[in-house]
Parts: C-alpha cells; structure tokens; sequence
C-alpha cells in the first residue's frame, strides 16, 4: 500500500527552488535585452565633445570641424568683422538680440560668442537644413545691401550676419545654432561641453 499523502515541507522546498532557479533564469535572459538600449561605442563617439587646435586660424578664415554628424564652423574674425556686427539698422535682422535663438547664455550678445573674436556656429541653415556659403567681404557682389560679410544659403537665399543672425526677408526663421563650447588655452577648443553644458 502506498502513502498518498502530501509532505507540505518538501512542496514548499520544491517550489521555492522553482522559484529562485526561474528568477536566476530570467534575469540573464534580460541582460541581453537591456544592454541593447545602452548607446554603442560608435553612437557615443559621434556625440562625444571634440577638441580643435584653432592656432593655425588666420584672422578673416573659417575652418570646418565636424560634431555630432553636423559640420561645426569656427571663424577668426577681424576687428572690421566685428564691428560690422553692430552696423545694422533694428529692422534689417530677424532676431539681433537673439532672444528666439539657440546658443549658450555666454553667447546672447551681438557677436554671439564667448569671445568677440571667434565665432562658433553650427554650419546648418534653420531653414531646411543646406549648410550655407561663407562670404565674408563686405558689400559682396549679389548680396545686396546692406551687407557686412556672413553666410548666404543658395538652396533658398537666406542670409546670415558674421554672428550668425538671420535677415529678415528670407525663408530662415531663426538664427544659426550656437554650440556648447569652451576654450581649454587660447589656442584649443572643445565642441561639445562648457560651463552652463555637459556633452
């Protein structure tokens, strides 16, 4: 004759068990699944912060440095450059306070940069996204007037000044983006972090 009774200690054993090899089981089978949401090394290198020895930067050139997919302009302007920048009558820019902008606190003055002397811009018209043409002589054949050097987008024809501010009267509807940035010396830069930003 067998014992058809239950032993309630060995079922609780059995099922605890269960239980804990069940738990072990599903969590390496989520391991997988949650570091597929963690960004891979080349995502992460993309939106990394980079740096740029800007000590071969002529005054009047631009160089151009990609960040985030996006190509990053830096331009050593002159002292006539920059006082161009306060030769505009209220009417002639969109946004010249750059109050519906984007750009660091640093950069909301005329020249929209840390440092009157360098401009850093994403190189990227808010319009549609062409990456405009660097005029920068004063009074440009075809750019009309006025004119104190900027950037002239030919997929559409807006026009920026030499900080990057739109005109009014063209398709842009703000002004370039500014970027987070910083100077590490004076003659190195990093596109990506600053004081008010992390990369």
């Amino acid at each position: 004759m067998t014992d058809n009774t239950v032993d309630p200690r060995r079922r609780r054993f059995l099922t605890g068990t269960a239980t804990v090899i069940g738990g072990i089981g599903a969590g390496f089978a989520a391991v997988p699944f949650i570091s597929s949401f963690q960004p891979s090394a080349r995502a992460k290198a993309i939106g990394a912060p980079v740096e740029v020895d800007i000590s071969k930067l002529e005054p009047g050139q631009r160089i151009v440095q990609k960040w985030r997919g996006k190509p990053v302009w830096i331009v050593r302007r002159t002292p006539e450059m920059i006082e161009g920048l306060k030769g505009f009558a209220p009417e002639v820019l969109r946004d010249p306070g750059s109050e519906k902008s984007a750009q660091p606190g640093y950069a909301k003055n005329a020249w929209r940069s840390e440092n009157p002397e360098y401009l850093v811009l994403v190189g990227v018209c808010t319009h549609l996204g062409c990456s405009p043409s660097f005029v920068p002589e004063m009074d440009a054949a075809g750019m009309g007037s006025p004119w104190n050097g900027g950037f002239f987008c030919p997929c559409h024809g807006s026009k920026f000044d030499l900080a990057g501010r739109v005109y009014t009267g063209v398709p842009a509807p703000s002004n370039m983006e500014v970027p987070p940035y910083q100077f590490l010396t004076e003659t190195r830069l990093v596109i990506g972090i600053d004081k008010e930003n992390a990369a």
